[in-house]
């Protein structure tokens, strides 16, 4: 991996972390356009550089993670479902991240359900309820559909989550931002633990590549999350729909016209 493709990635990573867009099936297809080989480094920095966007998280709602106990049960609350799922379905979630037609339906479909979120939930009329411990727990399991399938979007799966707890769509979106934080966490803990005791190492050279990927992933994710939640409170979900349908559509219409396409 070089500097201009760490950079890419997580410039990927950092836009479409918190969009309903799926960042993980952008990354995927990005590292296959740029035909970048699957070694265990760019599998691991894939992951990895989510720490800079976690962080961005983390400074942009400091006052909310210095609040009290009760804001950290609430997180693990919601976190539950992901974290047993993951270790559970491990190896078919690592499976289904190498498969691009999944990309490509997972996109579609939740484009599709993201069209019409708007006019369902009379979104307007939803916007009284708190974050609770056990909203929190079932805007997890929503959280759940999009690590089962790739291109579902964590990001989409909490934000309707959070829209079914009447949460509304700004607070919907902040606690998606907020409950990113200990799912990505585990997540990116659990991948280095396995790339380590593989016997992998980060050698002297990968280092300044992964830190200056996670510097990166963090100065877009901060800018992306200000601007996203100012967009979905004026103009709602169908632009991210509509593109999801056709991003997935090109995705599948590529991937059954034989065009090989290297999945990490």
């Amino acid at each position: 991996m070089n500097y201009f493709e760490a950079i890419l990635l997580a410039i990927v990573e950092g836009l479409t972390e918190f969009l309903p867009v799926s960042s993980t099936g952008h990354m995927i297809i990005t590292a296959s356009l740029l035909g970048m080989e699957p070694t265990a480094f760019t599998k691991t920095f894939m992951v990895s550089i989510q720490l800079g966007a976690i962080l961005a998280v983390v400074l942009m709602y400091i006052e909310r993670f210095l609040q009290s106990i009760r804001f950290y049960l609430i997180l693990l609350v919601g976190v539950l479902p992901a974290v047993v799922l993951g270790a559970a379905f491990d190896n078919w979630i690592d499976h289904a991240m190498g498969r691009i037609d999944l990309v490509g339906y997972g996109l579609i479909l939740g484009g599709i359900v993201l069209l019409f979120t708007d006019r369902f939930f009379n979104i307007e009329g939803y916007a009284g309820a708190q974050v609770t411990p056990k909203n929190s727990f079932i805007i997890g399991l929503f959280q759940c559909t999009a690590i089962m399938l790739p291109g579902i979007s964590r990001s989409a799966a909490t934000i309707i989550g959070g829209l079914t707890r009447n949460l509304g769509r700004k607070r919907a979106a902040e606690f998606s931002f907020l409950l990113a934080v200990p799912t990505m966490c585990a997540a990116t803990g659990y991948k280095l633990l396995v790339y380590f005791r593989s016997g992998a190492t980060i050698e002297q050279g990968e280092f300044p590549i992964l830190l200056t990927g996670n510097l990166v992933a963090f100065v877009v994710a901060w800018f992306a999350m200000r601007r996203f939640v100012l967009f979905l409170e004026k103009h709602g979900f169908v632009v991210f729909g509509i593109y999801r349908i056709i991003a997935g559509g090109i995705i599948l219409a590529l991937y059954y016209a034989g065009y090989k396409m290297s999945l990490m």
